[in-house]
This record gives structure tokens, C-alpha cells and sequence, in this order.
């Protein structure tokens, strides 16, 4: 584990609500409005009343679509046409390639050789060009930015963008329009875009809003940075929660974390999986392992603090079928 000794003065501004309101408008026509669900069975389990915004039914299987399109939309068309670039272990390679097909243009995706099989094969479906590395021994930023520069292709971050954070605060805006009183709202963590997304777009309609950001034990850096107060590294994290694997908070969503999420709680592996089970045996939604820790801080009873109504964003439902059969099979399925 290291600190934060980067340099943060060419970090971009934060987005506004403003900002959330004007990707809306481009989503328009795009993005699905994902459902909300509401089960009395959950809320029995949770000891507590849960929404669920289901974004596994988003384009692409994912929140991800969200931003990715709002930040490819935004670039002049004339950028845009020359292609665009991006790293990722899956659900946002997916979004930009689905987009880079709307729009007509070339999309390379830097993918790394553990990523989900069922989550390629979908990047390539959408016509992508797939560069995979090593996450353990290869620097995926630095390999994206080197293939940018050398065929002139616009490079669309995973996270670190106010565009991409604009495009998922999204979500959160359409769960609050839809169930306004919540009194806490949970999204899962990784690179903190779309909990930097959702407490902008939080606190903007409900101010009094507890937003809390959700990582597996393992993939622990957003809960370690809030506790020491600085940018926390940690080494590449073994976890099913594959859309969670980042080692460390953005230069921009780090800040907005900072100062507007009011905690990042841990669940197991365990809990992931039995709230996976759970999803798929009760409610019959198909969600992955990333999709389900918000879920799972909600089933294991760490969001009863915060209030007795609580917004929870399931990110996405792109799971490998090997390892949806495998969390069924264990015991307690």
C-alpha cells in the first residue's frame, strides 16, 4: 500500500449538477431509463426499505454506457472521427465500443488477460480492436497513451474524466427522481466514478442524503483513503468483483469522494456471493459479482445506520456464466 505523491495540477474541475443535468439530455434517446425495484422480500432481509436501480438492463449491461457516451458525444466531430481509445477490464470496454459503433468510428481497448471472457467477447462483438497486457507487470494507462499518440486516437478514461463522472451521476439522478426520500444511497467502487457521479447528483436533489461508497475487503483503497485522508495505492486486488479491481482512486473522483461521500463500508467475497444468490433466487435478477456489493452492504446489514430507506445502485450484470453457476453451487445457495 502507498500513498498518493502525484501530481494533480492538470486535474480537471469537478462536474456540477449542471453538468449530470446536460448529459441527461444527451443520453435522451440513448441510455435506457433503467427500473427501479422494490421487493418486500429484501427489505425483509435487510432489515431496512431498499430500491434498487437495475442498471444490468442498461445498454451494454452496464452503468458504463452512461458516461462513456456522454464523453465520446462531447468530443468535435472532426476528434471523434479519427477513433478513440480506452482501458478496461470490461464493462466500460464494452460501453466504448458500443458507442465507437454508433457513431461509426474506430475503438482500440486495452483489455487485461484476466478480464472476463464473456466481457471480450462482447468488446469485440461491438467491433473493437482488443490490445491485451498483463495487469501484474504492464501499466495500462501508459500503454493506452502510447497507442494513442501513435495512431492519433482520443483517449476515453474509465473514470478520472468529468464527462464520465457527469454521464454516471445519471443514474442516481433517475433513482432520486423516482423514489426522492431515500435517506441513504450505496454505489460500488473502483475507480470512483460512479460514486463521485452519484454523490454530485445526490446531494444536488436531496442535500440531507447519506451517499456511501461499497468495496469487497480485498479492494480496500477508497476505504483506506477516506481513514488516512490521502490517496491510498494498493496492489492489484484478488476479487471476484472484477469491475473493482482498481488499485486507486482518480485525481478528480478522489477530491469529490473526499469531501462528498460519507463513507465506503466492506463486504466479504461471501457476501457478494450470497447476495448474488439472493438477486438471481428471489427478486430473478441477473447481476455480476461488482453489481451486487452495494446489494450485499445492504443485505449484511451495514447501510442500517444511515437510515431506514436506502437507493441502491446495481452496476452491472455482465458475469462470466462459469462463475454464476459456481455462486449458485456453493453452500447457502
Amino acid at each position: 500500500m502507498t500513498s498518493d505523491t502525484s501530481n494533480t495540477a492538470d486535474t480537471p474541475a469537478a462536474p456540477t449538477f449542471d453538468d449530470i443535468l446536460a448529459a441527461a439530455e444527451r443520453l435522451q434517446g440513448q441510455a435506457h431509463r433503467t427500473p427501479v425495484v422494490h421487493s418486500r422480500s429484501l427489505d425483509a432481509a435487510a432489515g431496512m426499505g431498499v430500491w434498487l436501480k437495475c442498471e444490468q438492463f442498461q445498454r451494454a449491461g452496464a452503468f458504463k454506457f452512461r458516461g462513456a457516451y456522454n464523453r465520446i458525444a462531447s468530443l468535435p466531430a472532426e476528434q471523434r472521427a479519427r477513433g478513440i481509445i480506452a482501458f478496461s477490464s470490461g464493462n466500460h470496454a464494452q460501453a466504448v465500443a458500443l458507442t465507437a459503433q454508433i457513431f461509426g468510428i474506430p475503438a482500440v481497448i486495452c483489455m487485461p488477460t484476466d478480464a472476463p471472457e464473456v466481457k471480450v467477447r462482447a468488446t469485440a462483438g461491438y467491433g473493437a480492436e482488443i490490445v491485451r497486457y498483463d495487469r501484474m507487470t504492464e501499466d495500462r494507462e501508459a500503454l493506452a497513451r502510447q497507442l494513442a499518440d501513435e495512431r492519433g486516437l482520443t483517449l476515453v478514461p474509465p473514470y478520472n474524466d468529468p464527462a464520465i463522472v457527469a454521464g454516471q451521476g445519471t443514474a442516481a439522478r433517475e433513482l432520486l427522481e423516482e423514489v426522492p426520500d431515500l435517506d441513504v444511497i450505496a454505489a460500488p467502487c473502483g475507480g470512483g466514478g460512479l460514486l463521485s457521479g452519484t454523490a454530485i447528483a445526490a446531494h444536488a436533489m436531496r442535500p440531507s442524503i447519506a451517499v456511501v461508497g461499497v468495496e469487497t475487503e480485498a479492494a480496500n483503497h477508497a476505504w483506506l483513503s477516506l481513514r488516512h485522508g490521502e490517496r491510498e495505492k494498493i496492489d492489484p486486488p484478488d476479487t471476484l468483483a472484477d469491475g473493482i479491481r482498481t488499485a486507486q482512486l482518480g485525481t478528480l473522483t478522489w477530491p469529490i469522494i473526499q469531501h462528498d461521500v460519507d463513507d465506503v463500508v466492506l463486504v466479504s467475497e461471501d457476501e457478494v456471493k450470497e447476495a448474488m444468490r439472493f438477486l438471481l433466487l428471489r427478486l430473478k435478477l441477473v447481476v455480476e459479482p461488482t453489481g451486487a456489493v452495494a446489494a450485499a452492504a445492504a443485505l449484511s446489514g451495514k447501510l442500517r445506520r444511515f437510515g431506514q430507506r436506502a437507493g441502491i445502485i446495481l452496476s452491472g450484470g455482465n458475469v462470466e456464466p462459469e462463475v454464476l453457476a459456481s455462486v449458485l453451487n456453493q453452500a447457502g445457495g
